[in-house]
């Protein structure tokens, strides 16, 4: 009975000691942390893996269409849950002085569950039996699709802009000019990249590029603020 007794105040003793609103928090970081090479390894695994899709001309919205296409539909979903976690625990970690990155943070990641509901057309090739070349016309679906990814990646741009702010106002200098720079290259090569699109794989590389600093930089915000945030054990 007296060994019983112990070990519940000792498991007592662990639970007010353990912070659950910073555990919380860190868990939300960390999917910040993950989202970025779990989006890119679902892609590229897809692009490798399936007849006719060839990443010189294709970008990977375009795998949402054909038998699998419910994978990259599921990749975006899962990933845009994932960014709007990371938004919501850097706001806990900033404070009421971070709105504008976390809330364009935000509509990335919202724009990812668009981009999910109204895919990309079929496009030069992909799937197989499309048309060589870029289509002629253009629908309503694709139309939405489009438009949610020049907001997203907007936004993601944006965010790094805003966050150079935030970060600067916090006295953390390395994070204001890696945010600086990582919204600056996020727009001029996705803009860049998108002006390019029908001259081939320059454009597709430029977008390529923008995808993976603006992943980058979710990846090292979020787990610079993990480190930064209460440890949920003190």
């Amino acid at each position: 009975m007296a060994s019983s007794g112990t070990t519940s105040a000792a498991a007592a003793t662990a639970t007010a000691g353990f912070d659950r609103g910073a555990a919380v928090t860190r868990s939300l970081l960390g999917y910040g942390v993950i989202v970025g090479p779990f989006y890119l390894a679902v892609g590229l695994t897809q692009a490798l893996m399936r007849d006719g899709f060839d990443l010189r001309r294709h970008a990977l919205s375009v795998l949402a269409n054909g038998e699998y296409g419910w994978v990259q539909t599921l990749n975006f979903v899962l990933s845009g849950l994932m960014v709007l976690a990371a938004a919501v625990g850097m706001k806990r970690v900033l404070g009421a002085g971070s709105r504008g990155l976390t809330w364009c943070l935000g509509l990335f990641g919202l724009s990812m569950l668009v981009a999910a509901v109204f895919r990309a057309d079929p496009v030069d090739g992909f799937p197989p039996g499309t048309p060589l070349g870029m289509p002629t016309t253009i629908s309503t679906a694709g139309i939405v699709h489009l438009l949610a990814g020049v907001l997203g990646f907007t936004m993601l741009g944006v965010s790094g802009l805003v966050g150079a702010r935030t970060m600067s106002h916090r006295k953390q200098p390395a994070l204001a000019r890696l945010s600086l720079a990582s919204g600056l290259g996020v727009l001029v090569l996705f803009y860049g990249g998108a002006a390019l699109a029908g001259g081939g794989a320059i454009g597709i590389l430029g977008i390529w590029l923008s995808v993976i600093v603006g992943w980058a930089w979710i990846a090292i915000m979020s787990l610079k603020l993990y480190r930064m945030a209460s440890d949920p054990n003190c």
